[in-house]
């Protein structure tokens, strides 16, 4: 029998025809609200921002020393330093994972960890890219896939994935949009990565580690370049920017959230304060995004703000408010 023309083969676009049909609209990403937290100790933007064991890390980044470690307690509501890195750095990844946090690119290949028990830093195997310009940075598997960046041009589609166990990098499969000043995070076992330069793009795609293939996913309604990215409530949800020619200070106050379920993108309510050179970290529903600049160019915030998010997403199509046409019997 032609699979086409199995039984209950076209099931699912009837169901989504009939929910249409009933005005029922698909699930879209929930909007967060703003809440005003303390500043940073070292104002500073375009640093490496990871969480671990329920803590955010800040570290490096253009302004004051440029090798600063800060640590913020969400339940304080408190900024204290950690050991500086031993080099200075500003555009770099960074990650939590097993224990340790890791900071690598920006200005070089080095790339560090930091034991938060000894509050030590310890340099670990060079990347073959120098992964600068802010990549898209992300753990899927207790991995860190670092995407884009400088890499090895201005504006790069080198990937790369360091497995802390082992200490050893291994390149991957090349972005189809090559670009630095991204967004990145992992959802459902893939990389997103969204936006950059040159230019602002709207571009995103996604990295399946399984197959180390990349898939265009539907473009970002906004381009924009100097963003952050995080994953909270299923979504991937992209902040900020530069290069708004609309804005007298040059910056993009945009919030927008894509359901990589229905692959739409959902406008959402704006910043409190829009800035650039920002990289954000997720406690729970929360995202936390510290510092950056709220002027296009080389200005720099202690500003840090966080987005709660509602715990969950309503449901892609209510039950009933659908009602099905009876099957017809075969003769």
């Amino acid at each position: 029998m032609d699979e086409t023309k199995r039984p209950g083969r076209a099931f699912p676009a009837l169901f989504l025809s009939l929910a249409l049909q009933a005005g029922v609209s698909l699930a879209q990403c929930p909007a967060g609200s703003w809440v005003r937290l303390a500043p940073m100790n070292e104002p500073r933007q375009e640093h490496g921002t990871a969480e671990l064991a329920g803590r955010i890390y800040v570290v490096g980044g253009l302004a004051g020393r440029g090798n600063a470690t800060e640590i913020y307690d969400p339940g304080t509501n408190t900024w204290s330093f950690g050991a500086d890195l031993p080099v200075v750095t500003d555009h770099p990844w960074a990650a939590g994972v097993g224990g340790r946090i890791y900071v690598g690119g920006g200005t070089s290949t080095r790339a560090f960890s930091y034991d938060p028990a000894a509050n030590a830093w310890t340099e670990i195997a060079p990347s073959a890219y120098v992964h600068g310009g802010t990549p898209a940075t992300g753990v899927i598997a207790g991995r860190i896939y670092v995407a884009g960046g400088t890499g090895g041009g201005m504006f790069g589609n080198e990937v790369e994935v360091f497995d802390p166990a082992a200490n050893r990098w291994t390149i991957l499969a090349p972005m189809s949009c090559a670009r630095n000043h991204t967004a990145g995070g992992v959802l459902g076992g893939r990389l997103y990565v969204a936006g950059g330069r040159p230019g602002n793009q709207r571009c995103l795609e996604a990295y399946d580690p399984a197959t180390n293939t990349w898939a265009r996913r539907a473009d970002m309604p906004t381009g924009r370049s100097g963003i952050a990215g995080a994953v909270v409530a299923q979504c991937f949800y992209v902040f900020g920017g530069e290069g708004n020619g609309g804005d007298p200070r040059g910056i993009f106050h945009q919030v927008e959230g894509y359901d990589p379920s229905t692959d739409v993108w959902t406008p959402l309510p704006p910043m409190q304060t829009g800035r650039h050179g920002i990289y954000a970290a997720v406690i729970g529903g929360t995202v936390y995004l510290p510092g950056g600049a709220t002027v296009a160019g080389l200005g720099v915030t202690g500003i840090h703000e966080a987005y709660v998010v509602p715990a969950g997403t309503p449901p892609l199509i209510p039950r009933q408010e659908v009602v099905l046409p009876p099957r017809r019997r075969r003769n």
